[in-house]
């Protein structure tokens, strides 16, 4: 039989593994917490985040039609080289549906990331959301207009619009952003990746604003600046890897 001794020498000894043991389950309890609170974070948008995916997706579907397959009556041996011709002819038509394209993809990319930093999921967030889809939406006008008149003497006010289109998206891009961050918003990332967010979403505004001043100089100009701007958001895209990294 056990002793009350040895019984109570077992007693110290459980204890002291359950005092061991506590750190560990208070770290999973705490870690279980906050995957539980984003989880219900995450539920919140869900809608949200399916009706933008259907907008971006049918704002997609809209570039592509502007892309017409060239019809020739020439049954000739040429055919091959005026086809070739009639399709350099089109060039600016590609050149502005890959641009476009690019840009409202990276911009899904960009609305997915916010997505996953919102707390708090109200009527402002969703109004601020449905700015930004509203812009997003207008991109095939301005596409289409600079696919069809780059090549002519309205060059310039197509490319003011392209630009100043952009000019739209990207500020309501920032203000998106900016109701996402408030009442500590964007818990889920690093501080360095917020500051760079911040950075690239104010500076989106200007520069595109400087691109549809300089349309009036060249249009190919401004053009060239929207291409390089989408570039940089999509370098900034790729910084989603930083969620949940200490700032270093």
């Amino acid at each position: 039989m056990e002793s009350d001794a040895d019984r109570g020498s077992g007693e110290p000894l459980a204890d002291a593994a359950a005092a061991a043991l506590s750190p560990g389950a208070e770290r999973l309890t705490a870690e279980g917490d906050t995957g539980n609170k984003l989880s219900r974070l995450h539920a919140n948008t869900v809608r949200l985040e399916a009706f933008s995916d259907g907008v971006f997706a049918i704002a997609l579907t809209l570039l592509v039609l502007d892309l017409k397959v060239p019809h020739l009556n020439d049954k000739s041996r040429h055919l091959v080289v005026a086809l070739g011709h009639v399709l350099w002819e089109h060039w600016p038509e590609y050149f502005a549906f890959i641009t476009s394209f690019s840009s409202v993809l990276i911009m899904w990319t960009h609305h997915h990331t916010l997505m996953r930093m919102v707390r708090k999921s109200d009527s402002l967030l969703l109004f601020a959301n449905g700015f930004w889809l509203l812009s997003v939406t207008i991109v095939p006008f301005p596409t289409a207009l600079a696919a069809d008149y780059l090549m002519t003497t309205g060059a310039k006010l197509a490319a003011t619009v392209y630009a100043g289109t952009f000019v739209l998206i990207s500020i309501s891009a920032y203000l998106l952003l900016l109701v996402v961050l408030r009442d500590g918003g964007g818990l889920t990332v690093s501080p360095k990746l917020l500051r760079r967010m911040k950075l690239s979403y104010a500076s989106g505004p200007v520069i595109y604003l400087v691109a549809a001043a300089l349309a009036q100089l060249d249009a190919w100009l401004a053009m060239g600046i929207c291409t390089v701007m989408w570039i940089m958001w999509a370098v900034t895209a790729v910084v989603r890897e930083e969620f949940g990294e200490a700032d270093g």
